[in-house]
C-alpha cells in the first residue's frame, strides 16, 4: 500500500518530468513509425481520347511514372500508392479533383479551362496547368459527324436538327465555336448531352441528325463505316490541344512528383514516335480502339504532334476558348497568369537534358509538314507501303484489289489543310491537273468547279484512273 501510495505520490510529484520523458520517448520512436510515408497519387485519364494517351494509358501501361518517381531525400522511404481512373470525358475528372479524389487530371482544351475556372471560383482550392500532351495546329481532332446515309454535308444544314455532344468536353466547346462562327444560335438547333459511346451508337443507328465529338471518335465512326464528317475542328481556326492539371496543394507538397510525371509524359511521346506501328498495335490492346484509327493520329503526318511544352499560341487559344464559353454564360472568370505554370516543365526538361526553350519555339503546321508525305496502304499481311503520288497510290490499290488482298486501311492527305485522311472517306477530284483529295465535300466541290473537274469517292477514283494516262501521272 505504501508502495502504491508512493507510486502515486511519485507520479504526482514528477508529473512534469514524466510528460517530458513521454514526449522524448515518442519522438525517439517517431522515425521508425513514419519513415514509410504513403504518398497517394490519383490520376484521372481518358483511354478513349487519343490526345491524353501520353499522360494516361501509355504512362500507366509502361509504368513510366514509377520509373521517374523520386526515391531519395524526403522520399527515401516513401510508399507510393498510384491509382488510375478512366473517364469518358474531362468534366467528371474535374468533379473528382474538386472532391480531392484525384490529384492529377488529363483533359482537352475546353475541359482544362473549365477546370481552372471552377477551382478559382472557390475561396481556397486551385489547380495548376503544368504541361501539354499534344496538339493539332489547325484544330483537327474534334469533328461533327452525321450518319453515312445522311443528306447533310455542311454545318449550315444543321439548323432545325438535333445535335448531340458530350457537354463539357472539348468537342462541346468546338461545337459552340463552330455554331457561333456560322451565325447559328443555340435556339436554332437541338443540343443533346450524350456520351461519346452513346452518340456514336445513335449515329450508327441514324437516331440523331449529327454528333460532335473529340479524338478519335469521328475517325472511329468513319473507319467502322457508320459516320461521315461534315465539319472538322480545323475550320474553327483555333489549335486543338490537351494537357495536364494538378491540384495546387498536391503540387506544393510533392513538387518532385509532378516533375516526375512530366518526365513520364515526355518519354511516352518518345516511345510512340520511335515506332508508331508497334505503338498503335499495343495501344489497341490497351484501349480497344482499332490500330488503323490510332495510326491516323500517331503516325508521321498524323493529327497529333506530341509535345508537353506550353507555347504562347496555346495560351492564346485557351483564352479564345474561354471567350467562347463566356458568350454562352457557361464559365466563371479565369486568371491565366495564376493558373499556368511552366516551372515543373522546365525542371523536368533540365533533368532529362532537354532544351525546353528550343522545343517550345517549334510549332508543326500540317499544311507544311505533310506537303510531301507519301500516301499509304496498310496491307493486312505485308504491313504499310508508301506511294509518293496519287497515281502511284491508285495504281497500287487497283492491283491489290484485283488480287483480293486484305487491306486494313489506306491514307491520303487533305489538299486544303494537309490533314491525314482515310482514303475510303476522302473526296477525290479528277481534273486535267490530275487527282486531288479533300476532307470536306464543299472544298472538293469548289476545287472541282475551279478546275472544271469532277468529285467522286475512292471507288470512283479507282474506276476513273487510267494508269496509261501520262498526263495525270505527270501532273502529280
Amino acid at each position: 500500500m505504501k508502495l502504491k501510495t508512493k507510486f502515486f505520490s511519485t507520479l504526482t510529484f514528477t508529473k512534469q518530468s514524466l510528460a517530458t520523458f513521454t514526449a522524448l520517448s515518442i519522438a525517439a520512436l517517431t522515425p521508425t513509425i513514419t519513415q514509410a510515408k504513403d504518398i497517394r497519387i490519383a490520376i484521372g485519364h481518358q483511354s478513349m481520347c487519343t490526345d491524353t494517351y501520353t499522360a494516361g494509358i501509355v504512362v500507366k501501361e509502361l509504368k513510366l511514372l514509377e520509373k521517374y518517381l523520386p526515391k531519395d531525400g524526403k522520399y527515401k522511404d516513401a510508399d507510393y500508392d498510384i491509382s488510375w481512373s478512366d473517364y469518358s470525358s474531362g468534366g467528371p475528372i474535374t468533379n473528382q479533383m474538386m472532391a480531392n479524389k484525384l490529384n492529377i487530371g488529363v483533359m482537352g482544351d475546353y475541359p482544362l479551362i473549365v477546370n481552372g475556372a471552377k477551382f478559382q471560383e472557390t475561396e481556397s482550392l486551385r489547380t495548376k496547368y503544368v504541361a501539354g500532351t499534344g496538339y493539332n495546329l489547325k484544330g483537327s481532332g474534334n469533328a461533327i459527324v452525321v450518319p453515312v446515309g445522311s443528306d447533310i454535308y455542311s454545318i449550315d444544314q444543321l439548323k432545325g436538327k438535333d445535335v448531340s455532344v458530350p457537354v463539357g468536353s472539348a468537342a462541346w466547346g468546338m461545337l459552340l465555336k463552330a455554331m457561333q462562327d456560322n451565325g447559328i444560335s443555340t435556339k436554332e438547333y437541338g443540343l443533346k448531352n450524350q456520351s461519346p459511346a452513346v452518340g456514336a451508337a445513335n449515329i450508327a443507328a441514324a437516331k440523331i441528325d449529327a454528333h460532335s465529338d473529340f479524338c478519335p471518335w469521328s475517325e472511329l465512326m468513319e473507319f467502322r463505316g457508320t459516320g461521315r464528317k461534315i465539319y472538322d475542328g480545323s475550320e474553327t481556326g483555333v489549335p486543338y490541344l490537351h494537357g495536364v492539371v494538378v491540384r495546387e496543394d498536391f503540387a506544393d507538397e510533392y513538387p518532385e512528383v509532378v516533375t516526375a510525371f512530366i518526365k513520364a509524359v515526355y518519354e511516352a511521346g518518345e516511345w510512340i514516335r520511335k515506332d508508331p506501328v508497334a505503338a498503335v498495335d499495343l495501344m489497341e490492346k490497351w484501349t480497344g480502339v482499332e490500330k488503323e484509327v490510332l495510326y491516323i493520329y500517331f503516325s508521321r503526318g498524323g493529327h497529333l504532334t506530341l509535345d508537353p511544352t506550353i507555347k504562347p499560341k496555346w495560351v492564346e487559344a485557351l483564352k479564345t476558348d474561354h471567350g467562347v464559353l463566356v458568350k454562352e454564360k457557361a464559365i466563371p472568370p479565369l486568371d491565366f497568369d495564376e493558373w499556368i505554370t511552366e516551372s515543373y516543365l522546365k525542371k523536368a526538361y533540365q533533368e532529362l537534358g532537354k532544351d525546353y526553350d528550343a522545343e517550345k519555339s517549334l510549332i508543326v503546321d500540317p499544311a507544311v509538314a505533310n506537303a510531301d508525305l507519301p500516301m499509304e496502304i496498310w496491307h493486312a499481311r505485308d504491313g504499310i507501303s508508301t506511294y509518293k503520288t496519287l497515281p502511284e497510290f491508285l495504281a497500287a490499290l487497283n492491283e491489290l484489289q484485283q488480287t483480293g488482298a486484305k487491306l486494313n486501311a489506306t491514307y491520303v492527305y487533305d489538299k486544303a489543310t494537309g490533314l491525314k485522311l482515310f482514303g475510303k472517306t476522302a473526296f477525290f477530284v479528277k481534273s486535267e491537273d490530275g487527282f486531288a483529295t479533300f476532307l470536306r465535300k464543299p472544298d472538293a466541290d469548289a476545287y472541282a468547279k475551279k478546275l472544271k473537274g469532277s468529285v467522286m469517292g475512292l471507288e470512283g477514283a479507282l474506276a476513273a484512273f487510267n494508269p496509261a494516262d501520262e498526263t495525270l501521272v505527270a501532273a502529280q
